[in-house]
This record gives structure tokens, sequence and C-alpha cells, in this order.
């Protein structure tokens, strides 16, 4: 069968193109830059007419619909990638005669509270209206080792607190991303299924505080710490990071996550013809790989922000905290004076500006190697000219050692120059 995935590069897509060339079908991947041999070009911002994939649709068999944002910008709307984008591509469906139309919808749509899940159902009761043969398929939230939801929350398990939104208690019944495309496949043979909406579901109904703790315990992490956020303070975050790139909290997820994302188990088992997959088990043998991406995910992050913290309130309480006659009689038994230990208090003051904003705007190789060299020749100086700091009982010099230790991890794991 020759078969078109759009969205064939996302996460789900990526997965049911794998699974659909084992079983032996004829992938053609939709994408929007071609990179290789199978790869065809489609755009839904572009292609909202019918008539822009007759060409593309005149040999195909069946089409899936994979294609999914999960925050706009403004050339990637809610409007056009989920519904003008998949109606035109369903239309041209129908025009051209292709057997079979699977659109990857998502659990939820069906009660259309929030835009995301708006823009879904219309393309969803579109493709129903159409006399092609179609399965709409909804999944909950969906699992996988690249999947972006699975990987924040990897993250926010590998945590040693765990901020629960409203207590945790929204219920979830994630299914993996495998199995999900073992259905479409089977759907596509022609699997007896009595609805035309299919709702995907996985095998073990848990609530979020438990999805965290099943989580964590599968990466090898002792119990964790939990403390509960009210929900008002969760949908002010959702509000303040609703447009911010690569943000996973945003209205509508938070309000999915309200909803919960679970179902009747009965649809997935009669499809897989067994049980499917619970949570416990979906981490398994991949748990050392995934902790060291969980941890990955918030230390560079972190170790980045107590830099730039030390270094921006060093400049702080230089200039406008701490006594300056103070200052300058430290860099007298430095042996500076005058007007060279004013000069000398201000070019640090400099660098450690710089160093701290540096660290957060562009983070690299060079930029901890720099520090380092910095904090060595701080700790020297000091170390010869008030050997005293050394044996201080609150070790202002001794405590260079653990940022200096920061550091070298921070340009052992950096890829930036």
């Amino acid at each position: 069968m020759k078969v078109l995935v759009c969205g064939a590069r996302g996460f789900i897509g990526a997965a049911l193109c794998e699974r659909l060339e084992r079983a032996g079908h004829h992938v053609l991947r939709g994408v929007r830059r071609i990179e290789a041999g199978d790869d065809v070009e489609i755009d839904y911002t572009r292609d909202v007419a019918p008539a822009q994939w007759d060409a593309l649709l005149s040999d195909v068999d069946a089409v899936i619909n994979a294609v999914g944002i999960l925050i706009e910008d403004r050339r990637q709307t809610f409007e056009r990638v989920h519904t003008r984008g998949p109606i035109a591509l369903f239309d041209a469906c129908q025009r051209c005669g292709v057997g079979r139309v699977i659109q990857i919808s998502a659990l939820g749509a069906q009660s259309g509270t929030t835009a995301y899940f708006r823009s879904k159902r219309a393309a969803d009761d579109h493709l129903q209206s159409l006399s092609v043969d179609a399965y709409v398929v909804r999944p909950a939230l969906v699992y996988g080792i690249s999947g972006a939801s699975a990987s924040f929350f990897r993250s926010l398990a590998s945590l040693p607190l765990h901020v629960l939104p409203g207590g945790g208690h929204q219920r979830l019944r994630p299914v993996h991303v495998d199995e999900l495309a073992e259905i479409v496949e089977r759907l596509l043979r022609g699997a007896h299924v009595d609805e035309k909406v299919v709702e995907i579901v996985g095998g073990e109904d848990v609530a979020y505080r438990e999805m965290l703790s099943i989580y964590r315990t599968s990466l090898g992490f002792g119990p964790a710490c939990r403390v509960s956020m009210p929900g008002w303070a969760i949908g002010l975050g959702a509000a303040l990071l609703d447009r911010v790139p690569g943000s996973m909290l945003t209205r509508d997820t938070w309000h999915m996550l309200q909803s919960g994302s679970t179902g009747d188990p009965a649809q997935t088992q009669a499809i897989l013809q067994r049980s499917p997959a619970g949570l416990r088990t979906f981490i398994g043998a991949d748990a050392s790989m995934l902790r060291d991406r969980a941890l990955g995910a918030w230390r560079s992050p972190l170790l980045r922000g107590v830099l730039a913290v030390i270094w921006l309130w060093t400049v702080v309480s230089s200039v406008f905290l701490y006594p300056r006659a103070d200052s300058l009689a430290m860099l007298a038994r430095s042996h500076l004076h005058g007007g060279y230990a004013s000069a000398s208090f201000w070019l640090a003051t400099g660098i450690d500006l710089v160093f701290g904003v540096m660290t957060i705007v562009r983070p690299g190789r060079r930029l901890w190697l720099a520090q380092a060299v910095v904090i060595v020749a701080y700790s020297s100086i000091i170390a010869v000219t008030m050997p005293e700091m050394l044996w201080h009982p609150f070790g202002p010099v001794l405590k260079n050692l653990p940022i200096l230790a920061i550091l070298l991890m921070l340009f052992s794991e950096d890829t930036a120059p």
C-alpha cells in the first residue's frame, strides 16, 4: 500500500513511518523541507486549496494526517495547521479517490474546550462528513522516548521536589507511541472497528502525581518531596508563558491537564487484540539513558542560573551595597592604591557584569574557561595577600572550589564554543 504520512518528521509521524515501512508499505513522507528520497513537500500554511494536493495524491492508496502544533505563532496557527490545511487535504482525498484516510486527532477534541481542541474537532467533523473511508484516531497523552511531553514529564519526575498543580489529582491514561502506530497500521489493513472515531488509551489509569512517581521510580530515583500548587497560580504561569517558544505550560496545556486524558480502553484492546501496555512498563531497559537525559534537561540551566546570580549579585553588592572604602582597603592590601585601585575596582565590576550577562544570553565553553581563569586569578591573589581568608570560618576563598567544579561540568557538557 502506498501511504502518504503528513507530519512525518514529528514525534507521532516518525513512529508511524517506521511502523508502516516495517510492515512493507511504501511510505511517502510529507514534510516541510525535503531531505531524503521518499520526502514530499507539504505545507499546511500554504496548501489550503484541494487542487494543490491533486498531483501528490494521484496514485496514493491511503493518507495519514499526523501534523500538529502545541503553540501558535504568526505563521503556524491552530486554524491553519489543524483545520484549514487538513480540510483541504481531506477534500482532495475524496476528489482523487484515496482509499482510506486516518486523522490523528487528540483525546478531548470531542469536548472542544480549548482553541487546540476546537481546531482539531473542526477537521475531525469535516472528515466525517465526507464519503471517503476514514477514521478519526484520538489518542490520550502519548509516551515515547523522543516525545516532547514525555521528555518534559521525565525531567519533572527527576527533580527532588514535585510541584503538583491542584494537588496533582488529574487522571491520565498515557498510551505508548509504538502501540498507537500499531493501531493505525491495523486500521490501514482493515481491522474491524464499528466506530469511525477511535479513542486510544493506555493500560493504566493514574493521577498526575502517580505518573511522576512511576517515572521517578522507573528512572532509579528515590521518593521525591511533594508540594501542592494552587490552580490559580498554575493558570497565571500558563498565561505568562502562553507564547514563549518551547514552553510546555500554556493556557491550552493547563486546560488539557485539568480536563484529564483518560478513557475506556475497550476500543484499544479490541484493535490490538490484547490489553495495552501500562505506564510502569514504558521506561524499562532505557532507564539509564533516560535518567541521564532527564537530569541533563534541568541540570545545565540550573547551574547557569546559579552562576549568573553570583556574578550579577557581586556587581550589585560591590556598587550599591558594600562600603566602597572597605573594597578599596582590600585592594590596598594587594598593593593597589589611588587611581590604580579605583580602576581595578571598576574593571573587576565590569568583568563580573559581562560574565553575568553572557552566562544568560550566550553561554559556551570559551565563557566557562574565561570565568575559571578569572576565579583562579582572584583566588590566587587573595591567598597570597590575605592568607587569613583561607582559614576564615565562612570560607570565602574555598567556596570558589564548587564554582570551579560547576564550570568544569558545564565546560565538559557544553557543545557551544
